[in-house]
């Protein structure tokens, strides 16, 4: 349907006969055929109204099926704009191509309007207006035909149609295209729109909702139930819509998205008070319990809440929010509404840049490593090094291995930036072996992700590195969580063992935070237990003076004990003070890490350090 217009009435009279043929008697063709007269006789008698238009647009003449469509007699349509029989206006966007057909600068017109009858029911007509062959009397511009055929029937076949395809079958509510068809209405009117029927509003707020472990409904009682559920929540969600009491007639749009999926469009939010005590009334209304057929079920839902200024915002990216609103609802525990957050956004888009880009950031050699002393507690000397990975992104600047780590244990990435570190470190142990080689021989500590272990072979890598550095395996310490290590059966014990007989050191990293299964040591190729910086943290007097948690040293004392009598060296993590180190010292720490002796520096800080006999100072940068 184009150009559609509503609620133009046509002039009231009474006809009182048939219109003259057209004026055609000057133009009698003398060729053998049929006799114009006929055609003058058919115009007439036609059942279709019609009228001939002259090149300003007026009537000339009108049979007798319009004037018993309009109500006026033939003769008295003479005369009278065209236009304004078949509701087509100058401001309107059919206008042009109109008057270019009555110029002769167009074939055809054709558009759809809803007229009203002279009896006053309403009439669905497509007007047609073509040029007609015989130019006019005083070889002026020629003339044109206007019909008006009555599709009403065709019309409403094609709107109950249009029903049945942008309506879930299922709820009888409007389904995702009729939704997006809205949506895009309400944020882009298009100019050729009757803002008065659909008003632009200052702000937009959507409901995005999906119910909490359907699936479970459907597969123990069947789709049947599940659709009858289906329906029972589409009528409390409309329900809970028409009375939020900033509803107006068609301002909240309810419709089912798919599956379990529904949206409450708020076409004009009042703020992000109203949409969240919308919110929470549908939550309210899903949790209560359903009487379907006899049987009792209770559900309960998630929703995404998004509410925003209209201006500036697309269907695309009001839906994006939406879904990623509703999945931090779902994330955050279920059965609640979460209202969308631009800072957790940004956060959740950085992380998806970090991802995308982090595959090729190895090729491209944007990953460097830095070194932080593993120092001995009695006597200053530094024993080793942690090499810890940093990321030089090109956008975000140098990032900690907290910023990117987790996101590469995510999508496999660890293993071949793992791959990277481990041969990057020993590379460069074995040069500060080979440029001091009256120094001391300082051990790398390389951290091990549990999914290298599992998705490679970490024990040929190791050697092949050891072979082509030619370093050590007693200067290669491997790091794992305590998570990874405890219970560690099959494949990862082997391979934990493998690298051990290689003379490979295995350290848990993080000790305390996990398992704690201390039996468990006994029977892992352990040698090194890091305690986790929780506990040498409780060794620090706090800002108002008050003494260290007498608990925490208890605990280190405990484990250090316990390590000791098991062939364990002990390293404390974060140390900051003179006063944790002492403490630490006195318990029988063998090894300390942290701020107070140097922060993580680059390779050349380390060659400085060993040129000084390897003794760290307290308080280095």
């Amino acid at each position: 349907m184009s150009g559609t217009s509503e609620g133009h009435g046509l002039p009231a009279g009474t006809s009182s006969g048939a219109a003259p043929p057209p004026d055609t008697e000057s133009h009698t063709s003398h060729t053998s055929g049929p006799d114009l007269s006929d055609y003058r006789a058919a115009f007439r008698s036609a059942t279709q109204p019609m009228a001939v238009v002259d090149s300003a647009g007026a009537v000339v003449h009108a049979n007798e099926s319009l004037a018993r469509l309009t109500g006026v007699a033939s003769a008295a349509l003479a005369g009278r704009p065209a236009a304004g029989l078949v509701a087509l206006t100058p401001d309107d966007h059919a206008w042009r191509s109109y008057r270019e057909v009555l110029r002769g600068r167009r074939s055809r017109f054709r558009c759809t309007r809803r007229l009203k009858h002279r009896d006053g029911r309403p009439l669905w007509a497509e007007i047609t207006v073509v040029p007609m062959a015989v130019p006019s009397a005083g070889g002026g511009p020629g003339r044109a035909l206007l019909t008006v055929a009555d599709i009403s029937d065709r019309h409403e076949l094609q709107q109950r149609l249009r029903h049945l395809q942008m309506h879930d079958a299922v709820t009888r509510l409007p389904n995702r295209t009729l939704f997006f068809e809205r949506l895009s209405a309400v944020l882009d009117l298009s100019p050729f729109q009757d803002s008065s029927l659909l008003p632009r509003p200052g702000r937009i707020g959507l409901c995005y909702l999906d119910l909490d472990g359907f699936k479970a409904v459907n597969d123990t009682l069947g789709h049947r139930a599940g659709d009858r559920l289906l329906a029972a929540v589409a009528g409390r969600l409309s329900d809970v819509a028409a009375r939020d009491p900033h509803h107006r007639d068609g301002s909240h749009f309810v419709a089912r998205l798919g599956g379990d999926e529904f949206a409450v469009l708020v076409e004009e939010s009042q703020g992000t008070q109203q949409v969240l005590d919308l919110a929470e009334a549908l939550l309210t209304a899903v949790q209560q319990p359903f009487d379907l057929a006899g049987q009792r079920l209770s559900v309960s839902a998630s929703i995404g809440v998004v509410e925003r200024p209209s201006a500036g915002t697309s269907p695309t990216g009001l839906m994006q929010a939406a879904d990623t609103t509703l999945y931090w609802a779902k994330a955050d525990g279920k059965a609640r509404w979460t209202l969308f957050d631009p800072e957790r956004n940004a956060h959740r888009m950085t992380r998806q840049a970090l991802s995308s880009t982090l595959r090729p950031a190895v090729d491209r050699g944007e990953f460097t490593l830095e070194y932080q002393p593993l120092v001995g507690m009695a006597d200053g000397v530094v024993r080793g090094v942690e090499a810890l990975v940093r990321w030089n992104h090109p956008q975000f600047g140098v990032l900690g291995p907290n910023r990117f780590v987790a996101i590469a244990e995510e999508d496999g990435s660890i293993v071949r930036l793992g791959r990277w570190v481990l041969r990057t470190a020993c590379r460069q142990a074995r040069r500060w072996q080979l440029d001091h080689p009256d120094g001391p021989a300082l051990f790398v500590s390389v951290n091990v992700a549990v999914r290298q272990v599992w998705d490679s072979d970490l024990v040929a890598e190791v050697g092949d590195v050891l072979a082509e550095t030619g370093l050590d395996p007693a200067l290669l310490q491997l790091e794992l969580t305590e998570s990874a290590v405890m219970g560690s059966a099959g494949r990862p014990l082997r391979a934990l063992q493998a690298l051990s007989d290689m003379g490979v050191r295995i350290a848990i990293d993080d000790f305390g935070t996990g398992y704690s299964n201390l039996a468990y040591l006994s029977r892992l190729p352990v040698s090194v237990l890091k305690l986790d910086g929780s506990f040498v943290r409780g060794f620090r007097y706090d800002d108002g003076g008050r003494h260290p948690s007498p608990a925490d040293e208890t605990i280190v004392e405990a484990l250090v004990g316990l390590a000791h009598r098991l062939g364990l060296t002990v390293t404390a993590e974060c140390v900051e003070t003179a006063e944790q180190a002492e403490r630490l010292r006195r318990i029988g720490c063998d090894t300390g890490q942290g701020w107070l002796y140097s922060r993580a520096v680059a390779p050349e800080r380390i060659d400085a350090l060993i040129e000084a006999g390897g003794v760290a100072a307290p308080g280095a940068p």
